[in-house]
Formats: C-alpha cells, structure tokens, sequence
C-alpha cells in the first residue's frame, strides 16, 4: 500500500523542501512543436486525415523539460547541454530565461541544429509526429565545455540528473567523468536512460527506465510479476546501482533496492496525453531525493506527480499545489480504504 510508504507529514514536509534544492540536469535539450486542430474528413489525395489547425504553441522538451518541471515545482535547477545556433535555440534559451533558469551551461553549436519534435493533435489525439534532428554524438569541443560547465555547477548542486534522450550528447566518456565528479563530491546522479546507453550508467544513485526499455535493456520480456522480478534482478546487478526504478504506464511503478522490491500501483484517472511524464517523473524524484526522501517516498511522490500531468494534453509540468492535492486526496483514499 502507499501508505506504507509515505504518510501525508512526510509528504508536506518534502514537499515543502524543493524550493531549498538545486539540481543539475544534463542532457539533450528539446523543443516540443504542438499543432492543435480538428479532422472532418479524410484528404482526397491520399487515405490520411485533413488537420484543420486551430492553434500552436511552443514548449520545452526532453531535458529542457526536466528543468521546467523542477522549475514548476519550486526548486532551483542548473542545466547543460547543447542547442544549435538556430532560432529554435534562441527560443529554447529565451523560455528558460523568462522563467529565471540560468542558461551559461547550455553551449550553442553551429554544426548541429536545436532538436525539435512537432507533433500534430486532433481532439486530444496525436495524429503524427516528426522530428528536425541531428543524433550524431556532439563535436568534441562542445563536449569539453560541457564537461567544464559540469564540473564548476556540481560543487553547487545536490543531485545530478542526466536525462538521456540519445540526441548526441551523453556519452561514455561524459557519463564516466560526471559520475567521477560526483562520487568525489558525494553528490547523487538520477538517469532517466536510453536503452542503447545501459552500460554507460554503472555505479549511479538511480536508473529509472520505462517497461520496455527495461524488458530490451534486460532481455526479459516483462508480461507479469515474476518476468518483472527477473528484469529488475539483472538490471540492478548489471548497472550496480543503489535503485532502479521500473516506470510501468497503468501498473504504476516497481523500485528495485538491496534485498528489497517495492511496488506501487498507478494513481492516474485519465490519461490523456504521455508526452514528457517521464521528465515529470525524473524531475520530482530528483527534488524528492535533493529535499531528503528515501527511494520509496521519492518514487511514491513522483508517480502522484506523474498520474496528474498524464492527465493534461502537451508536454506539462505541475505545481507544488497540485503535486500537494493529488498526495492528499491519494493518501487520504488509501487510508480509508484499509
């Protein structure tokens, strides 16, 4: 039961802790194009709907969107990574500005373009999405001022996220180097991964994979508990971590701990729209940790903060408002059902 996990003091009390944690979010910075309208008919041309656009709108995506929940949450964040020297850049730097998040560690490379996913919506349903990318691995001499940025702006933070998108820029040898800054610094680093990256996140504080990313990285196909049992058991002893965290849609969440496998089911009403859940989950579980939760009630607040943005259409965020209502209806629900 959740209420084993976490009671409402505790949740307030964390809660109430973000807005005095930094953290540090590496990673592939992404635009997020929504074109919203209504279908009527089907083109003449071709079998497809026509998409009569009604409006657009501009967000932040993959670690930018990390950034933008810990930002939403209260808590304080630093970021790096790199863009290109486009207009989608600028505008990618001119959100976070607005929003007070510094931006010194984000590097504008003018070899590669600013990641943007545009993805057209039609009665709250994702018609189609493309992407305008370049995924090979970064030039080195962004790489390096990255790392440079990293090793000034951990010394600063609580906790380190990398929040890997495979855009380019995580890589083995920046994987490796950040973790040796903070092992030094016994700051913790939360990854929210990519499958073909499993290897680089060795020795981290948390990996929090999704259940197919878990079930490829693993090998296991994860159809039930005991398929999930054997997943998380060779994830854990191959990434050597002190958590793993197995995000698992409507079957809520599963964390993996020394001797220990804790599983707590969804709290999500209605889904209406996945896109970014999985920052919001990464997100709040850093400023959990940063605020001083365990594994379990960090995973406990981040799946009550992830059952309210898949409740909302785009990539959205939540406020320390909304995270504080969703606990308390949730906990309070638990309580009376024992």
């Amino acid at each position: 039961m959740i209420k084993n996990h976490l009671n409402l003091k505790r949740a307030y009390s964390i809660i109430n802790h973000f807005s005095r944690a930094k953290v540090l979010v590496i990673g592939d910075l992404i635009m997020d194009h929504f074109i919203w309208g209504k279908v009527k008919r089907i083109s003449p041309e071709a079998p497809v709907p026509v998409v009569e656009v009604t409006s657009e709108s501009i967000m932040l995506g993959g670690s930018a969107n990390v950034v933008n929940n810990i930002h939403s949450l209260g808590g304080k964040s630093l970021v790096t990574g790199v863009i290109g020297k486009d207009d989608d850049g600028k505008r990618l730097i001119k959100i976070l500005k607005e929003k007070g998040i510094p931006t010194e560690g984000i590097i504008a490379d003018n070899k590669r373009p600013t990641t943007i996913k545009t993805r057209i919506v039609a009665h709250s349903q994702q018609v189609v999405r493309f992407d305008r990318e370049k995924r090979d691995k970064v030039e080195a001499e962004s790489a390096a001022k990255v790392i440079s940025y990293i090793k000034k702006a951990v010394k600063s933070a609580d906790l380190v996220v990398i929040s890997d998108y495979a855009k380019g820029l995580i890589t083995e040898n920046l994987m490796a180097e950040t973790n040796e800054f903070c092992k030094k610094l016994k700051k913790p680093v939360a990854v929210d991964p990519k499958v073909e990256h499993f290897d680089y996140y060795k020795g981290v504080s948390i990996v929090t994979p999704n259940n197919l990313e878990a079930s490829q990285a693993s090998g296991v196909d994860i159809v039930d508990n005991a398929s999930l049992h054997r997943a998380g058991e060779v994830l854990f002893n191959k990434l050597g971590c002190e958590a793993l965290l197995i995000t698992r849609g409507e079957n809520g969440m599963s964390l993996f701990e020394p001797g220990f496998e804790t599983h707590i089911p969804t709290v999500a009403k209605e889904v209406f729209d996945v896109s970014g859940a999985g920052d919001t989950v990464i997100g709040t579980l850093a400023l959990s940790l940063a605020s001083g939760a365990t594994f379990k009630e960090a995973a406990v607040l981040a799946n009550f903060a992830a059952g309210v943005v898949v409740g909302k259409v785009g990539t959205a965020t939540l406020t320390p408002a909304e995270l504080i209502e969703a606990v308390t209806v949730g906990l309070k629900t638990k309580a009376k059902s024992k």
